[in-house]
């Protein structure tokens, strides 16, 4: 799987053909793990997707989410039957619980489980679950079962740095950081945060998004997911999954972006 992919959250308010476009080019350009969720646009993006991979499915690593409110046994199924339809697909190369809900844990597992046995889905994994809920998950699952946890992840939000992403490396859990542009908040050129990347964006010929993607896929295991809608910027993106900082880019990124006092919650998305 390559370490950058393609988000889709939000891409409903998106022009539809640009969307398309995108994520073909996206795939094009080696970025072939395309993330959605039946959230999303209430099952509108998988459309979108399912649009977009008509015919080049066997080169996309295609993951999707189930809503927590609908992950007992039986609606876990059926939920994946439906993100499926919409992906005009038959199976999904992995398949995440959205965030923690109220429904036992271990349905949702035993129906991911199923859904692996009947060739549905080839992995599971989680979203947005913190040390708890992987310990608990790690106590009904095992060592080895648990694909990812995908958690926020940017420079100015590297709260998963302090413990939970040492834990999934330990574990052999991928971490697969979402929103790693900051959902519109990425340092604007004049800033100093800004201008301090685009410097040593211009070193290594890419521009300051590549250099922020780059930083977040230092590690082995860790994996992001970018969002665009539009063409051009993942051309500008793809660029990210050859480039390598240098210790003393990391240290300058590092001090930029200052890793802030632990928190106690996580946004989902």
């Amino acid at each position: 799987m390559p370490v950058i992919g393609l988000g889709t959250w939000q891409m409903e308010a998106d022009d539809r053909e640009s969307a398309v476009v995108a994520i073909r080019r996206a795939i094009d350009r080696g970025m072939t793990h395309i993330d959605t969720a039946e959230l999303y646009g209430r099952g509108a993006v998988e459309d979108i997707v399912g649009e977009a991979i008509a015919g080049i499915r066997g080169e996309v690593f295609l993951a999707s989410k189930v809503h927590p409110d609908q992950a007992t046994y039986a609606g876990t199924l059926r939920a994946c039957e439906k993100s499926l339809r919409r992906l005009r697909t038959d199976r999904l190369d992995l398949y995440l619980l959205h965030w923690r809900g109220s429904q036992p844990l271990e349905e949702t597992f035993r129906a991911f489980d199923a859904l692996v046995q009947d060739g549905k889905i080839r992995a599971w994994g989680v979203s947005n679950f913190d040390i708890a809920d992987l310990e608990r998950a790690l106590e009904i699952a095992g060592e080895g079962v648990i694909a990812c946890n995908q958690v926020l992840y940017n420079l100015q939000e590297r709260d998963a740095e302090h413990l939970l992403q040492v834990f999934c490396e330990r574990h052999r859990i991928a971490f697969v950081g979402y929103s790693p542009l900051g959902s519109g908040q990425f340092p604007r050129p004049g800033s100093f945060k800004g201008d301090a990347l685009a410097g040593i964006a211009s070193g290594h010929g890419v521009t300051a998004r590549a250099v922020a993607l780059a930083y977040l896929v230092r590690r082995p295991g860790t994996f992001t997911i970018p969002k665009t809608a539009n063409a051009s910027h993942v051309d500008e993106l793809a660029l990210a999954r050859d480039l390598v900082l240098d210790p003393e880019e990391i240290a300058t990124l590092e001090s930029i972006f200052p890793l802030a006092p632990p928190k106690s919650e996580i946004p989902y998305v």
